[in-house]
């Protein structure tokens, strides 16, 4: 099951890729906060991947952060995802960010754990 406290971490390198300027939420050559988010978003994936059934996944449902720092092109930056309540299908993550040098994120994630192929088939009948 689901362990309050447990953690799940992910790490990427501050590329071309992932500015700001190139997914065009800024002009900037720096970390884009969307990135910072899909990190924050895998890492909390990662801290429940073990516990899931084969036929579960888990969608996000909310997420409440603040991007505290710019990040450098070159940066080394890793998320990490606590597990802080667990209420049935609903987990709620305490999440952070740092580059080496800054925190540079904080907040909250909630994702949900629903039947995959359920999930897709609901979806296919809208």
């Amino acid at each position: 099951m689901f362990k309050i406290g447990k953690t799940g971490t992910a790490t990427t390198v501050v590329s071309d890729n992932n500015t700001a300027k190139f997914i065009a939420s800024g002009s900037l050559d720096v970390f884009a906060t969307p990135m910072m988010i899909a990190l924050m978003e895998l890492a909390a994936c990662e801290s429940i991947a073990d516990s899931l059934e084969p036929t579960q996944t888990s969608v996000g449902t909310q997420i409440n952060v603040a991007h505290l720092a710019a990040t450098p092109l070159g940066a080394t930056v890793t998320a990490k995802a606590t597990i802080l309540q667990v209420g049935g299908r609903k987990i709620l993550f305490e999440v952070t960010a740092h580059d080496g040098v800054n925190e540079i994120g904080k907040g909250t994630h909630e994702r949900f754990v629903v039947d995959a192929q359920r999930f897709m088939e609901k979806l296919q009948q809208r």
